[in-house]
């Protein structure tokens, strides 16, 4: 009887020890046509980064736009469906893997990363970037959470819009009004003789310096914003809208028309004409925001009339396009000045 009792026992304990080791099954990815990843999604980065996915059919193949965190939005390398479930995104960085003494590249690899997206719901994505170590040994992975984007609304009737009271967002005396995004970073931007100014001044042999964006306290829904830009030569800023979208400010004088020139939504919309000054001088920027579209009239020429913007561009605090956002200018690329920077609201 002891033997029997023993045996059930140790029968019981093998099965209890098993079981508690078992891991729950995770709930299967259910199969997906891949028309159902078509269109705009924006996308939540772990970390806090914000990015941007397009996705359409062409005549005969699959095709895709990718904005992730900064830069541009780009095409991307590859897209495909996977086991009729995951939407793969691949996209090529150039890694310079060797320099030589006097920093010149001498290898450089082609490093692939993707994305892996799955469905979730009528209106949602969800995934990883996988990209390579840089040592090769391994995977690196950020998740992330993508949201439908609706098409922009319909263009507004710019002569039919009311405009509420001007308000004044640099006093000409101090930053009152505004502050850094990230209060960890290093504050570049001072305030002389009435101007705003960034300044992200590097050291020769010295560790990089991190130098923060300015954001205004307050938040606005739609606008015009005037605003006065004193750029040296080569230098870069930018002025970004409801902290999401970007108005280059950069010294394209000259220079052939382009999606990154001054005065345009960043990557995304190039002006119609070239209407910059040279270098050091002092230029205008009015720039109204209104239902997803926007208008810029640089030195008095209207570069972009009335566009649609399809979503956000590199570098966005944020990626909700129906909620308000501050305006921010961006401090770490350049030495650029500032002024007479007023905005008015739109009353809807």
């Amino acid at each position: 009887m002891k033997n029997k009792f023993f045996i059930v026992a140790a029968l019981f304990i093998s099965f209890a020890v098993v079981s508690c080791q078992q891991k729950p099954t995770p709930a299967p990815v259910k199969k997906t046509d891949v028309s159902e990843f078509f269109g705009q999604w924006t996308i939540d980065i772990q970390g806090g980064g914000v990015g941007w996915l397009e996705v359409r059919q062409e005549t005969d193949y699959l095709d895709a736009d990718l904005l992730w965190i900064g830069g541009s939005v780009v095409p991307v390398a590859n897209v495909y469906l996977d086991q009729d479930k995951y939407l793969i995104v691949t996209r090529v960085d150039n890694a310079v893997k060797k320099r030589d003494e006097k920093k010149v590249a001498l290898r450089t690899m082609q490093v692939t990363n993707w994305l892996k997206v799955a469905k979730e719901g009528a209106d949602k994505i969800t995934g990883f970037l996988y990209r390579p170590k840089k040592n090769g040994i391994g995977l690196d992975s950020t998740s992330f959470v993508g949201t439908k984007l609706a098409p922009p609304p319909a263009a507004p009737d710019l002569k039919a819009l009311k405009f509420g009271t001007p308000i004044t967002l640099f006093n000409g005396k101090d930053l009152t009004g505004w502050k850094l995004i990230d209060e960890k970073q290093k504050n570049g931007f001072s305030v002389k003789d009435g101007i705003l100014v960034t300044n992200p001044a590097q050291v020769e042999g010295q560790e990089h310096i991190s130098y923060g964006n300015l954001r205004t306290v307050q938040e606005f829904e739609d606008f015009n914003l005037k605003i006065e830009v004193n750029i040296p030569a080569e230098s870069n800023s930018g002025v970004y809208l409801r902290g999401m979208y970007e108005i280059q400010v950069f010294d394209s004088y000259k220079k052939e028309l382009d999606s990154h020139n001054m005065g345009a939504l960043y990557s995304r919309v190039k002006p119609s004409v070239n209407a910059e000054k040279p270098a050091g001088t002092w230029q205008t920027l009015d720039i109204t925001l209104c239902n997803r579209h926007v208008t810029v009239i640089l030195n008095g020429v209207n570069i972009i009339d009335n566009q649609p913007i399809y979503g956000p561009t590199g570098g966005a605090m944020k990626s909700d396009v129906n909620t308000p956002g501050p305006i921010y200018l961006q401090g770490d690329h350049g030495t650029v000045s500032f002024r007479n920077i007023v905005l008015t609201p739109i009353v809807k």
